[in-house]
């Protein structure tokens, strides 16, 4: 039994989605905080079963039976993340899973000054420790993060954002396949895997051409001073933490954290993976179609 984490959520989806055309609906679980979520899955004969990370006796329920595990990293900073990672982790290795895998990030580190880079690292660490064997995918950026950041920019015509580096922009999709083939294939990378990224990595100032191109509208990219985006971000109401977070992404990118373009996904997928023009075409259409 495979057991996915976080199956309702955004990457947890796809990757339960592409596991069922390489393994039996009957071989694959999903630990969900909400079944009735899950209910699509549970039709097609996967087992559903509720759990929370805070509550070791339902992961000791969700997991029941597992061979493998993949921990979906959850959507919290700092000691809570880590916290709740551990408790997954501790509930897998209770529950006798020969491996456990974990999405993690490219740039994990513990000196990185993107605070998501830190836990996904001291949870690496915490998986080294549990004794079973692991698997950590060190997921490329999420591409729909540049495409949040260029928010109204595809209308105004204008995004400022601070002083960037080049970021190996990456899609859900992508990354979604690849874990299904890594679970597939149990065994296939021993501890962290190589950079999960896409073939380029790009600048705000390549994302702006590259905009300027799907949609044919001129769409230029200014710095704003560090100062002066956290200050904006708080007034539109963004938490003070949380603005610091959106920060380290431009301070680790500024530094070269998220700059590595390496060949293991397209090797994954079979074919190059999806680029970050491919995604802003398909963001546009599905706009365009609400």
């Amino acid at each position: 039994m495979i057991i996915v984490t976080g199956a309702t959520g955004q990457l947890g989806r796809q990757i339960v989605e592409r596991l069922l055309t390489r393994a039996p609906a009957d071989q694959i679980g999903v630990s969900v905080r909400d079944p009735q979520k899950a209910q699509a899955f549970a039709d097609q004969g996967i087992r559903v079963r509720q759990s929370s990370f805070t509550d070791a006796a339902s992961l000791a329920h969700a997991f029941e039976g597992a061979s493998q595990v993949l921990i979906v990293s959850v959507d919290k900073m700092g000691e809570e993340a880590v916290r709740q990672h551990r408790a997954a982790i501790d509930g897998a290795v209770a529950a006798g899973a020969r491996r456990i895998l974990y999405t993690s990030h490219m740039g994990a580190g513990a000196s990185s000054r993107f605070q998501p880079c830190r836990d996904h690292a001291a949870t690496e660490d915490a998986l080294r420790d549990s004794g079973v064997p692991f698997t950590s995918l060190r997921n490329g950026f999420y591409a729909a993060s540049a495409v949040q950041f260029l928010g109204h920019a595809m209308r105004s015509g204008e995004v400022a954002l601070p002083a960037d580096g080049p970021v190996s922009w990456t899609a859900h999709a992508d990354l979604a396949d690849a874990a299904a083939v890594i679970l597939a294939d149990e065994g296939r990378f021993d501890g962290p895997t190589p950079p999960l990224t896409a073939a380029q990595a790009l600048t705000f100032d390549d994302i702006a051409r590259i905009a300027t191109d799907v949609t044919g509208r001129a769409i230029t990219r200014s710095t704003a001073p560090d100062d002066r985006f956290r200050q904006q971000l708080v007034g539109r109401g963004v938490p003070a933490e949380a603005a610091d977070q959106l920060l380290g992404i431009f301070a680790a990118s500024r530094t070269g954290e998220f700059a590595a373009v390496d060949p293991t996904l397209a090797t994954l997928l079979g074919r190059e993976p999806i680029t970050l023009s491919a995604v802003l075409r398909k963001e546009l259409s599905d706009n365009d179609g609400h």
